[in-house]
């Protein structure tokens, strides 16, 4: 797997926005909805496109992943062509990297479950910490055989032998809604299709759920969402169509913040009107922060605070936005009041303890974060320059160019791991800095 990341000092410096600035951006694709594009072409009736696919760790482990189980994805231009072709009699076993990717480890095995022989899956030692057991016992139940040695995470091996059962399945996804889209994304192609339950505490990011039922939808598979915690998906055939990927709103967030911590203006183009991104409920969060967001024929603007005036705190409930928390919680700890984040337990089962994670780095830069079982308060303080650890986690990356771009003689630690996402973010970010400065 290659990407194109320049060698970079570790610690990075970041950059300090010393002026407002003034730029447009035009960011890669979402890797949600390239990583379920790619899934469901995958065990399409046809060949399909995905158009302006993102190019990250992520999306290139996903694509290497469907290509170990038969299928044929080129990935040499920016459109990537899927062509189906899962394993009826293919070899007795292989195996998949999962890297850090959440969506290859969840959304990938009951796609495993449909090919023939055995499927080993591991990745980077971090990911045998996250949860996906309540995933692995609805394969079970489904009448799929996974043998994990009780452990309930990574390393496990799905035997598959080309065909399976499905039917209702009962889980808890309070942990994650990658568990709900990972059965409903392969769901169709099920003998009896399958009709997930979910009972526990609230499912967290919602929108998430929404945005598979829609491409499912899309590619012709009913779907029905009608009962609170239960999605029932209909056997039948995945019609094969193109995709085209929208910007990936989540990792405009940094980007956003430029404007909010500058007193500056930020446009992302492409930024669609109607989106199932969690991402876009960033034009609200930065509102109620003091800024002005609006849509323009380019796109997204998002203009800060008025001149003498700074970031407002906020209450909010992140719920279904938590992939946003450590971006949003950087502007909480740059704001002159205070803040208080909550819903957000889950995150702490992400790529690192995200709540701890922040907690130590911001207070570390002088913030005064307060950890909740389920959030952060934040209240305002005088930062100062340091090391930021980011954990191997992209979303920490973010939130510390954020306060970098606010407070002299930050440096981010490994800002590398946004290439999960986002190849080359450095380097772009730096190049948006210098060029508001012209």
């Amino acid at each position: 797997m290659s990407l194109s990341t320049e060698t970079l000092l570790d610690p990075w410096p970041a950059p300090r926005a010393v002026t407002p600035v003034d730029v447009t951006v035009a960011l890669p694709g979402s890797k949600s909805l390239t990583n379920r594009a790619l899934l469901l072409a995958a065990i399409a009736d046809g060949p399909s496109t995905v158009r302006r696919a993102l190019r990250s760790r992520d999306t290139l482990l996903m694509a290497r992943a469907l290509t170990a189980l038969g299928c044929e994805v080129d990935t040499s231009g920016a459109d990537w062509r899927v062509t189906p072709g899962l394993d009826a009699a293919g070899p007795a076993e292989r195996s998949i990297d999962c890297g850090l990717a959440g969506t290859v480890m969840r959304f990938v095995p009951p796609v495993a479950a449909l090919a023939a022989g055995s499927t080993a899956f591991d990745g980077d030692a971090h990911m045998r910490n996250r949860p996906v057991g309540a995933m692995l016992e609805g394969l079970r139940a489904l009448g799929v055989t996974v043998e994990d040695d009780g452990r309930g995470a990574l390393p496990f091996t799905v035997c598959g032998d080309g065909t399976v059962q499905g039917g209702h399945v009962v889980i808890d996804a309070s942990a994650s809604s990658q568990f709900v889209s990972a059965l409903l994304l392969a769901g169709a192609r099920y003998e009896n299709g399958v009709d997930v339950e979910h009972r526990g505490a609230p499912v967290p990011s919602l929108p998430h759920i929404e945005m598979t039922v829609e491409m499912l939808r899309e590619h012709g598979v009913v779907v029905d969402d009608s009962v609170k915690d239960r999605w029932t998906v209909s056997p039948g055939t995945v019609k094969a169509m193109d995709h085209e990927v929208e910007p990936d709103l989540s990792n405009a967030a940094p980007f956003l913040a430029l404007a909010a911590v500058s007193g500056g203006r930020v446009v992302v183009e492409g930024w669609p009107q109607r989106t199932t991104q969690a991402g876009d409920v960033l034009r609200e969060v930065l509102t109620a922060m003091g800024c002005t967001a609006r849509f323009v024929e380019a796109g997204l603007e998002v203009t800060g605070p008025a001149d003498g005036q700074r970031l407002q705190g906020v209450e909010l409930d992140l719920h279904d936005h938590g992939e946003l928390a450590p971006a949003i919680a950087a502007l909480c700890a740059l704001a002159e009041t205070p803040s208080r984040l909550t819903g957000i337990a889950h995150i702490r089962g992400h790529e690192t303890d995200r709540l701890a994670a922040l907690a130590t780095e911001l207070n570390a830069l002088g913030s005064d974060v307060d950890e909740l079982e389920d959030g952060l308060v934040i209240r305002p303080a005088t930062l100062h320059g340091g090391v930021f650890h980011t954990y191997a986690d992209h979303r920490m990356a973010h939130a510390a160019v954020i306060i970098g771009a606010a407070v002299d003689g930050v440096e981010v630690e490994n800002v590398n791991t946004t290439s999960k996402t986002f190849p080359d973010f450095a380097p772009f970010w730096s190049g948006l800095l210098v060029e508001a400065r012209r």
